[in-house]
C-alpha cells in the first residue's frame, strides 16, 4: 500500500497524516487484550506518571508500557507489518528501520490518573544524525479529547525554534508569548479503532488528561531512515529491525 501524491505532500507539508481505517480491528483487539495484561501486571520496563511528572509518590500509574517489541508476538507483528513499510519509504525517502529504543511502547491514558502530555517534539532525548524520523501511532479504541487524544501543530517539523522556547525538560513552553502563537495553530481529528497517525519526531503535540472513565490504550513505534544512523554510545544505539520493502 503506498500513499497517494496528496498524503505525502500533506504529510509533508503538515508534519503529520491520519490514515482511516487501517489496521484490521480484530488486530487491535488482539493487541488490546495482551496490553491490559501487561498493565494490569505493571510489568517491567514501565514508565510512570509519577516519574512523568517528577513527583515524590509510591504511588505507581502507568503512563506507557516499555520495550514491547520483545514482549508479545503480536505487539511485534503490528510493528513489523508489511502493508505499512510502502508508505513509511515514501516519507522518509529511504528504507525504513525499527528503531527499538524509542516509542517502541503501549501508551496509557488512565482514567483519572493520568496527567496531561506537555507540548513537545519526540526529537528532544534522541540521538540520530539527523531528523529523518517518524512515528506510526495506533489508536487501539476510539480517541477524542476528553480521554486524551493527541493534537498537533501543522507545519512545527518546519521551524527551528530558540532555545527559550523550551524549558530544562524541553516542553514546549506554554506561558512564552511567542510560542502562545504557534500554539493557536493547534488541531485534532478524532480517532477511531484502527486508525494510524504517522507523524515527524519534529512537530509538535501533545494531549490532555484522560476525563473519561475508561482506559485510553494506544501503540507507537519510531522507524528512521536507514542513512540516518543512531549516534554510537547513545541511547539510541540500540537493537533495530530493518524493513525491507
Amino acid at each position: 500500500m503506498e500513499l497517494t501524491k496528496e498524503q505525502l505532500n500533506k504529510f509533508n507539508e503538515d508534519g503529520f497524516l491520519i490514515i482511516k481505517n487501517f489496521a484490521p480491528k480484530d488486530l487491535c483487539d488482539k493487541i488490546l487484550e495482551k496490553a491490559k495484561v501487561h498493565l494490569e501486571k505493571k510489568q517491567a520496563p514501565i514508565e510512570s506518571e509519577q516519574e512523568y511528572m517528577q513527583l515524590d509518590d509510591e504511588k505507581i500509574t502507568v503512563r506507557r508500557l516499555r520495550q514491547v517489541y520483545d514482549r508479545e508476538e503480536i505487539f511485534k507483528e503490528w510493528m513489523t507489518n508489511s502493508e505499512i513499510r510502502p508508505m513509511l519509504k515514501q516519507v522518509l525517502n529511504d528504507t525504513p528501520v525499527l528503531t527499538l529504543a524509542h516509542h517502541n511502547s503501549i501508551m496509557t491514558k488512565l482514567p483519572h490518573e493520568s496527567t496531561r502530555t506537555f507540548w513537545h517534539q519526540d526529537r528532544r532525548y534522541w540521538n540520530f544524525e539527523n531528523d529523518d524520523l517518524v512515528s506510526v501511532w495506533l489508536a487501539l479504541d476510539d480517541e477524542f479529547l476528553e480521554n486524551g487524544l493527541l493534537e498537533f501543530i501543522p507545519g512545527t517539523h518546519k521551524i527551528n525554534f530558540e532555545k527559550s522556547s523550551f524549558d530544562e525538560d524541553s516542553n514546549f513552553v506554554d506561558e512564552n508569548e511567542f510560542n502562545q502563537e504557534i500554539i493557536k495553530n493547534r488541531v485534532h481529528q478524532n480517532l477511531e479503532k484502527g486508525d494510524i497517525v504517522l507523524f515527524h519526531c519534529k512537530t509538535l503535540h501533545h494531549a490532555s488528561k484522560n476525563a473519561t472513565d475508561n482506559a485510553k490504550i494506544s501503540f507507537v513505534y519510531t522507524v528512521r531512515a536507514l542513512g540516518n544512523k543512531p549516534l554510537k554510545n547513545t541511547r539510541s544505539d540500540f537493537k533495530e529491525v530493518v524493513l525491507e520493502c
